[in-house]
């Protein structure tokens, strides 16, 4: 069993490690995260990331690979930028959208008088462009759960989703 897992750190990429907090800073932004887990620790060398774990339990190797995976996206985060595209389909109700600081307005859907609500989570941007919707930021978490937000508040209610197929859906991730 592996007891350490390593990851690369490109060039331009900043990683600062105080004790369980981790900060990677690079040509996009910052990221901040608190990593801790009993008997896993994290040590910076030269260009790499080191997770390791001096046990050799089920539970401190599954976490080896999650704290692997959380760095690893906060890298291309703040190198690249995660960006979800989304399509607005309607037949029946234009719906017309309208992102206000943290928060998309759905309106019009389904005929419906009043709006619905869709949070914005974090530094997240929305930006409408016809019938796409397009979600991008550095943290992924937030990006992805803006992107179901979104999609979520579209969700068809008393009426039959097999002919109403209104709604707000993911087309496509990248940053990945």
């Amino acid at each position: 069993m592996e007891t350490k897992r390593t990851v690369e750190i490109p060039e331009g990429v900043n990683v600062a490690i105080d004790h369980i907090k981790v900060t990677v800073t690079g040509p996009l932004g910052s990221l901040q995260r608190e990593l801790w887990y009993p008997g896993i620790t994290i040590k910076k060398t030269d260009s790499q990331l080191v997770v390791e774990s001096g046990d050799q339990r089920k539970e401190q190797l599954a976490m080896l690979g999650t704290f692997e995976s959380h760095l690893k996206n906060m890298i291309t985060g703040i190198t690249k930028g995660y960006e979800y595209k989304m399509k607005m389909v309607y037949s029946h109700f234009p719906i017309q959208l309208k992102a206000e600081g943290n928060s998309l307005l759905i309106g019009n859907f389904l005929g419906e008088k009043k709006s619905r609500k869709a949070n914005i989570l974090g530094n997240t941007k929305v930006t409408i462009k016809g019938d796409q919707v397009i979600v991008n930021g550095i943290n992924k978490e937030d990006v992805g759960q803006t992107a179901a937000n979104i999609q979520q508040a579209t969700k068809i209610r008393r009426f039959d989703p097999r002919v109403f197929q209104d709604g707000v859906y993911l087309v496509e991730r990248s940053g990945r």
